[in-house]
C-alpha cells in the first residue's frame, strides 16, 4: 500500500483553499498523473489546434519537403 509523504499530504490540504484558476494551473503543470496511467487529456486549445491541423491537412496544407529541410538545417546547425 502506498502512503503519500508528510509534504505532499500538507501541499494537498492546501491547494485545496486556493482558487480554480490556480488549481486549473497546478493540475496543467504537474501532469505526472497522465504519465503515470499514459493518458494525457488535451486542454480545448489544445483540442482547437489539433482540429486546426487536421483540417489545413485535409485542405492540402502542407509546408513542402524542401523548405521543412531547410528550417531544420537552419535551426538545429546541421
Amino acid at each position: 500500500m502506498n502512503v503519500m509523504n508528510v509534504d505532499t499530504k500538507k501541499l494537498l490540504e492546501r491547494v485545496a483553499s486556493w482558487p480554480p484558476e490556480d488549481q486549473d494551473e497546478l493540475a496543467e503543470v504537474a501532469e505526472i498523473e497522465a504519465r503515470r496511467n499514459g493518458i494525457y487529456r488535451l486542454s480545448d486549445e489544445e483540442r482547437a489546434a489539433v482540429r486546426q491541423g487536421i483540417e489545413a491537412a485535409r485542405r492540402g496544407g502542407f509546408v513542402p519537403d524542401g523548405k521543412m529541410g531547410a528550417y531544420y538545417k537552419r535551426h538545429r546547425g546541421d
